[in-house]
Parts: structure tokens; sequence; C-alpha cells
């Protein structure tokens, strides 16, 4: 199983609203494949881009995944991870109610194959990785690099490039890939989040078809 886990109510962090709230969203022709095959509705804006429905995109994906089997919580935070000696083996869940109200009340704790972070700039879950599992991080630091400032079409590549196992057991995809391992911020463009979940999942999917023999 793979836990997933998304902090904000939202999706590709600000997908939702098309980034700064519009109804549109901006996908390069490469990300095209995504949105054919979950059947969503794009419109050629100019050469290399092409604009679809913010709220049709994100729920249909959403849809999607749910009908192909992937469970949502919603409503939850990730407070901190299971560990073992050699890798990261699940998320340790609580109500987000219950953090905000600062209430006593104890986690539940669910196993996992794999964690993927895709908590956007905040990178949430690595966070917690680095602060508690003993151990470095995979990248030139051993820690998280960072966020660097603006630069639309260089983050494109890099969050590609970027997304890929961090710690073992534990993924990283989207904006979370390029903070963690110092890449710049993104611009208002959606396919390279959308080909960086592509990219994880099939990661993740060959390396339990190795696993399994």
């Amino acid at each position: 199983r793979v836990a997933l886990y998304e902090r904000k109510l939202s999706v590709g962090g600000g997908m939702w609203g098309g980034g700064m709230m519009f109804n549109e969203i901006v996908v390069q022709d490469a990300a095209l494949p995504v949105l054919d095959e979950f059947g969503i509705r794009h419109r050629p804006h100019e050469p290399g881009y092409h604009t679809a429905d913010s709220v049709e995109a994100v729920s249909t994906l959403i849809s999607g995944a749910a009908r192909a089997g992937v469970a949502f919580f919603n409503c939850m935070t990730v407070e901190d991870v299971l560990m073992r000696p050699e890798r990261v083996i699940g998320v340790v869940l609580n109500w987000s109610a219950v953090e905000i109200a600062r209430l006593h009340v104890d986690p539940l704790a669910v196993r996992a194959s794999f964690v993927v972070d895709a908590t956007g700039h905040a990178t949430e879950v690595v966070k917690v990785v680095q602060r508690k599992v003993p151990g470095q991080l995979r990248t030139e630091s051993g820690g998280i690099e960072g966020e660097k400032s603006l630069w639309a079409e260089r983050a494109e590549t890099l969050t590609l490039e970027n997304t890929r196992e961090v710690f073992p057991g534990l993924f990283v995809a989207g904006m979370a890939a390029n903070a963690t391992f110092g890449g710049p911020r993104m611009g208002p463009i959606f396919g390279g989040m959308l080909l960086s979940g592509k990219k994880a999942a099939e990661a993740i999917e060959a390396e339990l078809k190795a696993a399994r023999g």
C-alpha cells in the first residue's frame, strides 16, 4: 500500500483554482496524455500549451483515482512516520481538527510499503524524517536543500528529475520534490506536477514488482 498525504484541501499545490484562483489551468504538450487518459477536455492556447477547466480536471482526476481503488482520507494530518533501522514503513495520522485544537488524542499508525510526500512547498513528511529518523536524505547536503525562487521553465524540468526516492521508503513528488532537492519554485503550468505524480507511481510500481520477484 502507498500512503498518500495532502495537507491542504487542493491538488497539485493550487490546481483546484488554476493558480491565483483562476478557473483554467495551463498544461504543456508533454502532459496531455495524462489528461487524455482521464478524458479531461482541453483546448489549444498557443503552440506547446493547452488549457483545461480546473474544476473538471481535479474532480475527474480524483474520481478516476477513487474508481481505480485509491482510498482518500480527508482532513487528516501526518504528524510522524513509522521507522525501522533501514527505512520508513508508514505514517502516523491524526485528525487535523485534533491538531488545531491541541487535544491530547492518540494518533493512528498506518503501515505502507512506500510513502509519497506531495505536500508542496512545505515538504511536511520529509521534514519529519529529517528531524526524527536516523540517517540522511539522498540530497547533496543530506538534508532538505530548500526551494529556490520562481523559474517556471527550469522548474518544470527539475520537478521530474527530482521526483524520486529521497529516503528508503519515502518518495517526493511535485513541488515537494523541488523544495527537497533545491529546485526553483514552479510557475503557473501544471503539467510538471501531473507527470511527476505519474513518475512516482511508476517508480513505486517497479519497486513493488521487483520485491515480489
